[in-house]
């Protein structure tokens, strides 16, 4: 399996940073009080450091959301997830106890103020690619049955012509959905 980034994606900026990391074979659990007090207690430093007025100032967040205006997604119409999250928490808000990947995952978003998705790699069948989409893409939305029509030119996740997150960060995919059984994940 590639990953791959569209280069007129860096065209847009030349500072944005993607990698990705791959973990086979691991052992996903519920949420542990370990788990809970490290995401509770980032969730307690942000709103102790942050006000919910500088979310759009922090450097990523910023960062993002000009990327995506210069790839024609208003962000504040379609606001990158983690500035989604991060006002959540600075409302007085707690994000939900999903599992242990995934509440790892939020905490380090929120410790390191960076965007940071967890993908179950066994609804991964091809290459993944961030790019702008094309005729005949398709997404399965958060809890949904049936795919949607993603129409060409949108910043996307894909793998395939399926989408994994629309509009670049705003929304993932039902597919790829961290459970407590998921092993392979990127």
């Amino acid at each position: 399996m590639r990953y791959t980034v569209d280069p007129s994606v860096f065209d847009m900026s030349s500072d944005i940073k993607m990698g990705i990391i791959i973990g086979k074979n691991l052992k996903n659990s519920e949420t542990t009080k370990e788990d809970e007090k490290r995401l509770r207690s980032a969730e307690i430093r942000m709103r102790e450091t942050i006000n919910a007025n500088q979310v759009r100032d922090l450097p990523n967040v910023s960062l993002y959301r000009e990327l995506m205006t210069k790839a024609d997604i208003n962000p504040n119409r379609f606001p990158p997830s983690v500035e989604a999250m991060f006002k959540r928490i600075l409302k007085g808000g707690q994000l939900p106890l999903i599992n242990a990947l995934v509440d790892l995952c939020n905490a380090v978003s929120i410790e390191q103020c960076i965007s940071l998705g967890a993908h179950d790699l066994k609804d991964i069948h091809e290459d993944l690619e961030v790019r702008f989409s094309r005729e005949g893409d398709v997404f399965l939305p958060f809890g949904a049955m049936e795919y949607e029509k993603v129409d060409a030119g949108e910043l996307t996740f894909t793998s395939g012509n399926v989408v994994q997150t629309r509009k670049w960060i705003w929304r993932q995919s039902e597919l790829g959905k961290t459970t407590v059984d998921s092993k392979d994940i990127f």
